[in-house]
């Protein structure tokens, strides 16, 4: 049986809206379709289910389609039809949302009705309304230019750093002070000497270095332990088992600045209470694993030090997965850029094979 823990089946903005016997029945039905997705949902012939990485969010969107449901129709019911679902495409559609999050609503109820048709006999669903997102097409949604992957890297290492405790005044040390207490989510009078020490860390320039170098995906940032660590061969090891689609043992390659940055980190790691019971390596300041919201949080803050603009573009921790892919296929090939991402299938590496702008850019200019 899959493991669901890592999935909110009833979310509470649902329970809200159910009685305690509707409740017991919405779980159930949630949770036999999400171990029928994650078991069967990809291939049922071949008895493939889909990555957690897929499903999570996937889940959460069918979820605000049965709450649309319910609005819709003024009670609970779980019997979903296909009038349903194109009666919440007609909403998405007149709303300013983007077209990408309305492609994925689609997608996520798509997948409910393949789970119903499979293992209730319904038809599947063909939306009469299609969203076209151009970030599902052949390029990435977005992607850090190599000056910006410069300033990314310096922006970690400058991030919430604090000046030297021994060289402020009492004056600047009381308002540090503050200032480090609202940080760490402390009393002012619980700030020692010792949270000076944590804000000069490792944790944040080693995330988001051997992000930019394995082009991490935030449920391997979310995953990733100790044990994956290989300092003296510069490599994470990341086992099937807890690698994104589950299917292969991946060997990827660091830089060297990466691993000193990686093993400070470590050494440090070990000083801090909040990880004597998990492996994992990296924790936010209230002591959980990092999720696609808090990196997203963080790369816009590390956007904001370097000094990089965050109009009209999508910034999210895929900016940075989509970078690596797009340069290593350029100093290597699709096949390094394969092994480095963790591609099971060529196809997906595929969408990097392109030219990066700057580049076009000084085509341009030798064309005159």
């Amino acid at each position: 049986m899959p493991d669901l823990s890592g999935i909110n089946v009833v979310t509470v903005k649902s329970q809200a809206f159910l009685n305690e016997r509707q409740t017991i029945d919405y779980q159930t039905q949630r949770e036999a379709c999400l171990n029928w997705l994650l078991t069967f949902g990809k291939d049922p012939d071949r008895v493939e289910g889909y990555a957690l990485g897929t499903v999570k969010p996937r889940a959460a969107r069918m979820d605000q389609f049965y709450r649309f449901v319910w609005d819709y129709e003024g009670r609970y019911t779980a019997n979903i039809t296909h009038d349903y679902a194109d009666a919440w495409m007609t909403e998405l559609a007149s709303t300013d949302l983007s077209t990408a999050h309305k492609d994925c609503c689609q997608k996520a109820v798509k997948m409910l009705f393949k789970w119903r048709h499979h293992e209730h006999g319904l038809e599947e669903w063909t939306p009469e309304i299609t969203f076209y997102s151009r970030d599902s097409a052949s390029n990435p949604r977005d992607y850090l230019s190599r000056e910006e992957r410069v300033k990314i890297r310096e922006a970690a290492l400058e991030y919430g750093s604090a000046p030297s405790y021994s060289d402020l005044t009492p004056e600047a040390r009381d308002r540090w002070r503050i200032h480090l207490a609202q940080r760490f989510g402390k009393p002012k009078s619980d700030v020692t000497p010792a949270d000076w020490d944590c804000a000069n860390g490792w944790k944040i320039p080693s995330l988001v270095w051997v992000s930019m170098d394995a082009g991490l995906r935030p449920i391997e940032v979310e995953r990733a332990t100790t044990s994956w660590v290989d300092v003296d061969n510069r490599l994470l090891r990341i086992p099937k088992e807890q690698s994104s689609k589950n299917r292969d043992n991946w060997l990827v390659g660091l830089r060297s600045q990466t691993v000193e940055y990686l093993k400070r980190w470590l050494d440090q790691r070990d000083t801090y209470a909040k990880y004597d019971e998990t492996e994992t390596i990296w924790l936010t300041n209230h002591g959980n694993p990092y999720s696609s919201q808090s990196l997203r949080y963080l790369l816009h803050r590390l956007f904001e030090e370097a000094g990089i603009p965050t109009e009209n573009r999508q910034v999210s921790w895929y900016t940075i997965r989509h970078s690596v892919g797009t340069y290593m296929t350029r100093e290597e090939d699709l096949a390094a850029a394969q092994a480095q991402l963790r591609h099971k299938s060529e196809q997906t590496t595929m969408k990097y094979d392109q030219t990066p702008v700057e580049e076009r850019r000084d085509a341009l200019d030798r064309m005159g």
